[in-house]
């Protein structure tokens, strides 16, 4: 894994474009938020991080933060 998405639930309103640029990663709840498809922490593999580079980049209240890994 390449990189970890980090979702600030407080800051998001629920606009679901993350949702809709990251399928593989994010679904919606019903009241359109973003939750992600599998438990625990967004691992991003390396044929996603350009789609989530985009989504972070997009967020319009920035309710997404792309993290790198420490260590080798």
């Amino acid at each position: 894994m390449s990189a970890r998405l980090h979702l600030d639930w407080t800051a998001c309103d629920g606009r679901g474009l993350c949702a809709e640029l990251l399928p593989e990663l994010l679904d919606r709840d019903p009241w359109g938020y973003p939750v992600p498809r599998r438990p625990g922490p967004i691992e991003v593999p390396d044929h996603l991080l350009r789609h989530a580079e985009k989504a972070t980049a997009l967020c319009p209240l920035l309710a997404l933060r792309l993290g790198r890994p420490v260590g080798p």
